[in-house]
């Protein structure tokens, strides 16, 4: 587990997310709260993009595989322009574009409609591949929990991107050891889990997913003929301790009065 602290930008993150949350009465706290500094270290200093063009040919693609952490993307996005911050307001309401999985052609910066989980890694070496072919240099990451690649398509894929030598290709692991019902050790053991993404031939790390320096290092290192996979090891809830290392804050509806204290005293006002 990692006891990093937080800093004001991963704060500000955390009240954007739960600014959305409160206004749509629902939403998965824990795993929006363990993407946060990937998220941020993907959008602040890893990924090429423009706001005002989503679909900009050179630009690098992002997949949260993981779709019901769908609030952290959301939080970037708006944070970076893709959309008006004040659109999180309506997040799961009707009419609304920010539904409580992201949808494709609907939000600006979403790259895949994801949710059903396991299927990002194949979305994104297929993306991989075609960049590969195309001559173009830009890249594709894809995060995925570490509960979601219990699937046997995230495997699938991962064995076909070695096979092409996606060196284009990163895999990310959110993972914060709790699925949506349990410990990810009791329902269905990965580990050891760098050891797996080695031997599908992956050039693997193992790092701290709420230490900015780690992952901007990692992110950032040159490629190499393989493709590429981080584990993040993170805090599912992390910045809320009533909600940390709790099964119970996958999902939350309906928040109550000391919940909202107990958030507001961790965050600060919302």
């Amino acid at each position: 587990m990692t006891d990093t602290p937080l800093d004001e930008r991963s704060l500000y993150l955390r009240r954007l997310v739960m600014r959305a949350l409160v206004n749509g009465g629902r939403g998965h706290v824990g795993p929006a709260m363990s993407l946060i500094e990937i998220m941020r270290v993907l959008y602040d200093d890893v990924l090429k993009f423009r706001p005002d063009d989503p679909a900009w040919e050179n630009r690098d693609r992002c997949i949260l595989s993981k779709g019901h952490g769908c609030l952290a993307l959301y939080a970037l996005l708006a944070d970076k322009g893709f959309f008006p911050v004040d659109t999180l307001d309506t997040f799961c309401k009707t009419g609304s574009i920010l539904g409580g999985h992201p949808e494709h052609g609907k939000v600006p910066g979403v790259e895949a409609s994801t949710g059903s989980l396991g299927h990002g890694l194949s979305i994104g070496l297929g993306m991989a591949l075609a960049l590969k072919m195309r001559g173009s240099d830009a890249g594709v990451f894809v995060v995925m929990g570490d509960g979601e690649i219990n699937e046997g398509a995230v495997w699938e894929g991962a064995m076909t991107a070695a096979k092409h030598n996606l060196s284009n290709l990163t895999a990310i692991v959110d993972c914060n050891g709790i699925q949506s019902y349990g410990p990810t050790a009791e329902v269905l053991d990965m580990s050891p889990l760098k050891d797996k993404w080695e031997a599908f031939g992956f050039d693997t790390y193992d790092i701290d997913g709420h230490d900015i320096g780690q992952l901007n290092d990692t992110f950032s290192k040159p490629r190499c003929n393989r493709p590429r996979a981080v584990i993040c090891r993170t805090v599912k809830g992390k910045g809320i301790p009533i909600a940390e290392h709790d099964a119970r804050w996958h999902h939350k509806s309906k928040l109550k009065e000391d919940e909202l204290a107990a958030i507001t005293d961790a965050l600060g006002e919302l």
